[in-house]
């Protein structure tokens, strides 16, 4: 089967598919890890490819720029195909001084200025969260490769580019460590169908410091944050 974005077929996507906003950085992380990978979606440039890592089946797919982007795609890989975890592996612009450039961070929480939950017609405001197995999976892997990983909550905001400029200020004064455009939607979209989702984001410019990577090594490094999620794949196998 397949579906309007992704013309693969049941079987073709392992249970834990990893998720780079950048179709290229899916495409370095197939070629640089996985074993075999083989190229099993590329509609509209989204490449999609599944191989092994130390001997277990792993997935790994772009999911586009910001949440209406991530929510397509996670929302029909967890229907249609079969995925049980997806792990967003994305960049992140640092907002409190805890966090550095280059900085791993683990979302625990995901605060938004979307309205993405207003499908659910919930009667309150809802807090989107990862799933718990993962983040201590994800945890407990950070300390056995020795990378030190910050945790707490990520904003995902659906403005790169805001008009108001005490925006950022207010949200760190909450707490929030760092700025994305993808996560909340992916946690909802998890929520709503049974399955797991996690956030690990690499810290690629700071919003306090003005500090800042390029885009090529944006797709081509970062890979503390891919052999994490790498080795997270391999222990939710286990399960």
């Amino acid at each position: 089967m397949s579906t309007p974005h992704i013309s693969s077929q049941m079987g073709d996507f392992a249970k834990t598919v990893l998720m780079p906003g950048d179709p290229l950085r899916a495409k370095f992380i197939a070629e640089t890890f996985l074993e075999n990978p083989r190229l099993v979606n590329n509609v509209r440039g989204i490449h999609g490819y599944t191989g092994t890592y130390k001997g277990v089946p792993v997935s790994v797919m772009a999911s586009g720029m910001g949440m209406p982007s991530i929510g397509i795609y996670s929302y029909e890989l967890y229907h249609f195909y079969g995925v049980e975890n997806i792990l967003r592996v994305g960049t992140a612009g640092g907002m409190s001084q805890r966090v550095k450039l280059r900085d791993v961070v683990l979302g625990m929480g995901a605060c938004t200025n979307s309205n993405f939950a207003g499908q659910y017609n919930l009667p309150g405001t809802y807090a989107p969260i990862c799933d718990y197995t993962l983040l201590r999976t994800a945890a407990e892997q950070a300390d056995a490769l020795g990378l030190h990983v910050e945790v707490g909550n990520l904003l995902s905001s659906d403005t790169f580019y805001d008009d108001n400029p005490d925006a950022n200020p207010a949200w760190r004064k909450m707490g929030v460590l760092a700025v994305e455009m993808e996560a909340a939607a992916l946690y909802m979209n998890a929520a709503r169908a049974g399955k797991r989702a996690l956030a690990i984001c690499t810290i690629s410019d700071h919003l306090l410091t003005g500090e800042a990577t390029d885009a090529e090594t944006r797709q081509n490094s970062f890979l503390d944050m891919m052999k994490l999620a790498l080795n997270v794949a391999v222990e939710m196998d286990k399960l």
